[in-house]
């Protein structure tokens, strides 16, 4: 089969969870309602660290971000499956598709370097707390903030321009709710060899090197709460890491789980159930995990929620 330009490529099918007429109502309410607690869990969140003085810290400064980055990385993937489950028609425009690949790739990856940052202001909070306002100052923090946004952004942009120079055939077929890199590279009839060279290199300097940093911080953590003498105060050095430690471990452990599974690497049409863990439930429970772990969280956003009323 003669592959057809990538320029006459106008659209792309997204085969979505079933094909079953009487599961597309159940599917539409069940995300646009986990879509709808994601906002304004995570909105809540951003409105609570904006409006009580108590919370303009390093901490909560990144926590906000990591809350907008939610909100906007669920948002680049549900909407669209949204419409395509109320108005039963599966195809999502090439530039769309594109469109969505790249912010799904920017959003991704600045949530991998926030958490990644999150892990290195905790392990200065408990390994040197009396260094801690000084190293974590404003500009250090606008500079991780800033720095996250830029390779995140740089990497996406990359992809994407690979991404276009590709030749596609005619079954443009996606076994999945959204656009993801790797199926639409593998759905092209050109050579794909630097796009496949360009994920795999993304993954290791970008996945691999922010997760070793974390790992690395919180083993540093562990030590330094290991020799605190208390067992109250290590109780108080944990508490105020448990939080981020149970987002990276949701987080990571939903994309290993996609990504390297052998069920995943064997049946594409397995990975669409298995990435909602890391694309949908992820962003959801984020807000609830640290509201809830958190007093100072759920105090500001009592006073909040009290003005408002």
């Amino acid at each position: 089969m003669e592959p057809e330009n990538h320029t006459q490529v106008s659209e792309f099918l997204l085969l979505g969870f079933s094909e079953e007429p009487e599961l597309q109502p159940f599917l539409f309410g069940l995300f646009l309602s986990m879509y709808l607690v994601t906002l304004v869990g995570n909105l809540l969140i951003i409105l609570a660290t904006i409006c009580d003085s108590h919370l303009r810290t390093p901490m909560y400064f990144f926590l906000s971000n990591l809350s907008f980055s939610d909100m906007c990385f669920i948002s680049t993937t549900i909407p669209k499956m949204l419409v395509n489950l109320q108005t039963q028609n599966k195809v999502i425009s090439y530039a769309g598709c594109l469109t969505q690949v790249s912010f799904f790739l920017l959003f991704a990856g600045l949530e991998n370097f926030l958490l990644t940052v999150m892990a290195y202001d905790r392990f200065v909070a408990i390994c040197h707390p009396l260094h801690y306002m000084v190293t974590m100052n404003p500009q250090l923090c606008a500079l991780l903030v800033l720095g996250s946004w830029i390779i995140s952004a740089l990497n996406s942009l990359i992809q994407c321009s690979v991404v276009l120079q590709l030749s596609f055939c005619t079954h443009l077929k996606i076994p999945h709710f959204f656009c993801e890199l790797y199926q639409i590279v593998h759905l092209a009839c050109s050579d794909n060899f630097i796009s496949y060279l360009l994920m795999y290199l993304a993954v290791g300097l970008l996945g691999v090197v922010s997760l070793a940093g974390i790992l690395f911080s919180y083993s540093k953590i562990v030590s330094s709460i290991r020799a605190i003498s208390s067992s109250q105060g290590k109780y108080k050095a944990f508490s105020t890491c448990a939080s981020h430690l149970s987002v990276v471990s949701l987080f990571y452990c939903a994309c290993l789980g996609v990504y390297f599974s052998p069920a995943g690497s064997q049946n594409t049409h397995s990975k669409a159930p298995a990435s909602v863990m890391y694309t949908v439930v992820t962003p959801m429970l984020n807000p609830f995990i640290y509201s809830l772990r958190n007093k100072y969280i759920k105090a500001a956003l009592k006073n909040f929620l009290g003005r408002k009323s």
